[in-house]
């Protein structure tokens, strides 16, 4: 999945979080024993006439990243015949990896690395991007309704140039007193995903029955968020709405989540935070403008977009700094044409950082 959303740069993600307050979209809950922030999702419409529109809680400005994730769209569930489902041609992205995990439905994944792959209900697809990559997704003819998450984590320093490629994993269902689990990334509940994730990470789809309390042992160096879905969800003590996220800080060492007098679902993530300076711009983790830009010029020469914006391009298999050429690979001729990158900000993007955040007890 791409980012559309028309004005990314609108976001100052550099801005001090206590300047920020309790603006709109952003609230502090009292939980059992921590104060809990809960995220408001804004809407954005993936394009088109007929758009199909996501519901993003990071980034924003109260939070731009949750450990390594840095991304988060919840979409439907969508009547695809009124909203046209999911159609996103090609697209490039760098520096990081993409999650997908649906709920119901379908989606036809393709991309430069010459994967071809069924994304389905219950089954992780996780892309890495690293130097470059372009797919596109399109939900399958025979989807009616469309309803997933889709995440981004940023890729560390070490890591963030490696060859782009897919890992496919369909996890088993676990199962508790009143509840039920899917792991789709890192370890949580006693078992762990073997996908490979360059940075300590967690992903769970949990469901609990009306009236359950379960309570989840977690890293005290990791700091989680919890997405509710469809459901007004208890997590450690603070009700977090439909479609809202919930965060937690490091130091703790146990959530607990808990149903009302209806099931509930969430989707549970967490993580080591990435303590590095990044740039996030539209579909590129990088780590200052000009590495931005640069890979936006190659992007849009290797498209067809423009002619000779990139004066690194040299002949033969690489680029002059080393890249791979062409960076975002090759692709099926029969597919639609691939999305032209938005302007670049007039104003240098800078880096950020997500250090640590503790997780503030209710007494303090």
């Amino acid at each position: 999945m791409t980012n559309l959303d028309p004005n990314p740069e609108l976001i100052d993600f550099n801005a001090p979080h206590n300047a920020l307050g309790l603006s709109a979209g952003f609230e502090e809950k009292l939980g059992s024993d921590y104060i809990v922030e809960v995220l408001e999702p804004r809407l954005v419409p993936l394009g088109g006439p007929r758009a199909m529109t996501v519901q993003r809680t990071i980034p924003q400005r109260a939070r731009s990243l949750i450990g390594a994730w840095c991304f988060l769209d919840y979409f439907g569930p969508d009547d695809v015949a009124e909203t046209g489902g999911m159609q996103v041609p090609r697209h490039p992205h760098t520096g990081l990896a993409t999650v997908s995990w649906l709920f119901e439905g379908r989606v036809d994944h393709v991309d430069s690395a010459g994967n071809w792959a069924l994304i389905r209900p219950g089954e992780v697809n996780l892309m890495s991007a690293g130097y470059g990559i372009t797919h596109s997704e399109y939900s399958t003819h025979d989807t009616t309704i469309l309803h997933g998450v889709q995440l981004w984590y940023a890729f560390p320093e070490e890591q963030r140039f490696v060859a782009p490629h897919l890992d496919q994993y369909r996890p088993e269902t676990i199962t508790g007193p009143g509840w039920e689990a899917k792991v789709a990334i890192g370890s949580l509940l006693g078992v762990s995903s073997p996908v490979e994730t360059y940075s300590p990470l967690s992903a769970a789809e949990i469901s609990l029955k009306p009236n359950t309390t379960m309570e989840i042992a977690v890293p005290a160096e990791h700091e989680h968020g919890l997405l509710a879905i469809e459901c007004t969800a208890n997590f450690n003590g603070a009700w977090i709405e439909e479609n809202h996220l919930g965060y937690l800080g490091t130091g703790v060492t146990t959530l607990q989540l808990s149903s009302g007098d209806s099931p509930i679902r969430v989707m549970l993530i967490g993580g080591e935070p990435l303590d590095e300076d990044i740039v996030m711009w539209w579909n590129f983790v990088g780590r200052s403008h000009d590495e931005i830009g640069l890979w936006r010029e190659r992007y849009q020469t290797e498209m067809g977009f423009e002619v000779g914006a990139d004066p690194s391009r040299v002949v033969g298999p690489v680029y002059s700094d080393g890249t791979v050429f062409p960076q975002y690979g090759d692709f099926p001729s029969d597919q639609p044409a691939p999305l032209p990158a938005p302007e670049l900000p007039s104003v240098a993007m800078r880096p950020r950082r997500n250090p640590p955040t503790v997780a503030r007890r209710k007494e303090q």
